[in-house]
């Protein structure tokens, strides 16, 4: 996979040189090129922003370096299938230009992972009010825009989630973890623990400050292992993120689920999926 990442200020990024992403480039898995946007300015200022048409405060990102950089890095990129470049760039197999933006999609596990499946994403973090919408409009006609938020609050700039977004998908690229099994059971991820938060995790010494490793991880039987670790997936996803539970679909649930949920003051709606009780755990 190939990623660029245009920014007003390079050194945000060397995070990216730093543990699975970083090592994952220096095998050779992943290609990460960083660039100044201030490189394709033409003014001695290497001024990339202006103030905004029809008032207000803050200033807006110009969108001639921004398309001089676009135009650059998407030609260069990897080669895409399909019956010429446009329709190619715009396929299954072409660049994919993530724009990091509070007004944008939230950005779930889900996405992750259908970017890393992508071979070029190109990250266009904004800084000031964003980036003149021109620019989105532009290259969505020649390729696949997604405009991704990671969570409901505004930060000084897109470079941060791009660090989000960059190791949530990279650790999912074959060859990154050590351990092929490592994120199947992670918080998110797709399969059987689709709708449920990670429960806790524990490793030696078996006794640390008076508080023991729940007797049951030290046993052996990977049946009743498996099983506390989805009773306490479910009670943490009840207490911290209900929102989940309520999204599962019908069907999702085995019969221990069902009375662990009972017991946690949940009950079937009409339509079989489930949600806290009247006096339940939420009221």
């Amino acid at each position: 996979m190939r990623l660029d990442v245009i920014t007003i200020f390079p050194e945000y990024l060397a995070p990216l040189r730093l543990s699975l992403v970083g090592k994952a480039a220096d095998r050779g898995l992943l290609d990460i090129r960083i660039h100044d946007l201030r490189a394709w300015t033409r003014d001695r200022h290497h001024t990339v922003d202006d103030t905004p048409y029809g008032g207000g405060p803050g200033m807006v990102m110009k969108p001639e370096p921004w398309g001089e950089a676009l135009d650059e890095i998407l030609a260069d990129g990897p080669p895409t299938d399909g019956d010429g470049a446009e329709t190619a760039a715009r396929s299954d197999t072409g660049p994919v230009l993530v724009v990091p933006t509070p007004s944008g999609r939230p950005f779930t596990q889900e996405i992750a992972a259908e970017l890393a499946e992508r071979p070029h994403l190109v990250f266009a973090p904004a800084r000031y009010e964003g980036i003149d919408r021109r620019v989105v409009e532009e290259y969505a006609e020649r390729a696949e825009v997604r405009e991704l938020s990671i969570g409901d609050y505004v930060l000084a700039g897109g470079e941060a989630p791009v660090l989000v977004m960059v190791e949530a998908v990279v650790r999912l690229l074959p060859g990154v973890l050590g351990n092929v099994e490592s994120h199947r059971d992670d918080s998110f991820a797709a399969g059987s623990m689709a709708h449920l938060l990670e429960g806790p995790v524990y490793t030696k010494p078996p006794v640390w400050r008076g508080r023991e490793v729940p007797e049951i991880l030290l046993g052996g039987h990977h049946g009743n292992i498996a099983r506390w670790r989805r009773d306490h997936a479910l009670r943490r996803t009840a207490e911290h993120r209900p929102d989940l539970l309520r999204a599962a679909p019908p069907g999702s649930w085995d019969r221990p689920d069902l009375r662990l949920l009972a017991e946690l003051g949940w009950e079937p709606d009409a339509d079989g999926r489930f949600g806290p009780r009247p006096g339940g755990m939420e009221e």
